[in-house]
């Protein structure tokens, strides 16, 4: 007994330092998101009212139900992203299935892109952020916020499909290399692979064209991925919310299929990776949803029905094998960025206040 009153006694007066929170296993995150990708083809696959020429703009019905149908919602959101719920909410949680009680808010009320990114990257709502304009963001990014902290300095990066992103992470004040667009690569080694994507995208690119194919997207940035090996990045994929606009609902499922394969191809790539095997958190969410069927799927806005839903992914060391997640509270895109931060065991929310706190349950550090 005396013995136990003796260490009682050490263990209260430990210094600080013996008695500190313990550090997550999570030492980089990447933030991957989804343009307009609604929550619909998410949770329930492709829509069948719009596996159709009129309606859906397919030009060939009979190939894209082969390829997309399948008789239960659960087999239709795996044949369209099989690599999000084989192995990511598998391994990991996703948010936002309304139909389970499950519901990602949207709060800035425009649901259009650049008030979705920067609630997202900024963990609040700026309500002088009201269209899609090249904008100098005046808010610090979570990725700002990231970068000013010695341990991430120079080891954040983002590569976007969207030429706007420059200026919403507003990489001249937060000194992080923003590749937005048809811009170059730069910053890495060259090679005859960065001379040849830096010449297709020169010669690609057409007049006035504002996105880039998210293929270029994703390619520059796994070069520069195994090339500098940054901390924290940052990925946005344009595809499904451009084919939307454009009436075309079978290009909208090819390009989540395809963005689902890209997801696949950079988690296998960094687990093979000894800088991030082991120690990586991927996030996946999207900025905005979408109307729908018949018509305003088309669309979004603060007018659009629908719109003001967003979904979520993650999975990662730190974050607790829970699946789809039902009968929950909602969750909103104000969390992302403190989510995000907490995965690297640092509170972003304490320090910026007006930021959400991170999303309950989604990282839990063990002692």
């Amino acid at each position: 007994m005396r013995l136990l009153a003796i260490v009682a006694a050490i263990c209260a007066w430990a210094p600080p330092c013996l008695t500190a929170e313990p550090k997550p296993k999570t030492e980089n995150v990447i933030l991957v998101m989804l343009d307009g990708l609604r929550w619909q083809e998410v949770f329930t696959g492709a829509d069948e009212e719009l596996l159709h020429k009129e309606r859906g703009g397919v030009k060939d019905v009979a190939d894209i139900r082969k390829r997309f149908w399948r008789d239960t919602p659960e087999a239709r959101r795996e044949t369209l992203m099989p690599f999000l719920w084989g192995t990511v909410a598998k391994d990991g949680q996703i948010y936002g299935n309304k139909l389970k009680n499950s519901v990602g808010q949207v709060t800035n009320k425009l649901n259009y892109s650049y008030p979705g990114y920067s609630e997202v990257l900024c963990g609040f709502v700026d309500p002088l952020i009201v269209w899609n304009g090249k904008i100098t963001n005046r808010n610090e990014t979570v990725l700002e916020w990231l970068n000013k902290k010695p341990e991430f300095e120079g080891k954040v990066a983002a590569f976007t499909s969207w030429e706007v992103f420059p200026y919403i992470i507003n990489d001249k004040r937060s000194g992080i290399p923003v590749n937005g667009g048809y811009m170059p690569i730069k910053g890495v080694p060259d090679s005859p692979e960065v001379r040849l994507m830096n010449k297709l995208m020169t010669e690609t690119a057409l007049d006035g064209e504002e996105t880039r194919y998210d293929a270029f997207t994703f390619r520059a940035a796994m070069l520069y991925l195994k090339a500098k090996k940054p901390r924290v990045m940052f990925i946005s994929f344009d595809e499904t919310d451009a084919q939307g606009h454009a009436g075309r609902y079978d290009r909208l499922l090819n390009g989540a299929q395809k963005n689902d394969g890209f997801l696949k191809e950079l988690w296998e790539t960094v687990q093979e990776m000894p800088e991030y095997k082991g120690k990586t958190t991927l996030i996946i969410t999207t900025d905005h949803g979408r109307g729908g069927a018949p018509v305003e799927w088309k669309n979004h806005g603060a007018r659009v029905a629908g719109a003001e839903f967003f979904w979520a992914a993650i999975m990662g060391p730190d974050t607790p094998v829970r699946g789809e997640i039902k009968d929950a509270d909602a969750i909103t895109q104000t969390q992302i960025a403190a989510t995000l931060a907490a995965a690297l065991g640092l509170n972003y929310s304490e320090s910026v206040t007006r930021a959400g706190k991170p999303i309950a349950g989604a990282i839990k550090v063990s002692p």
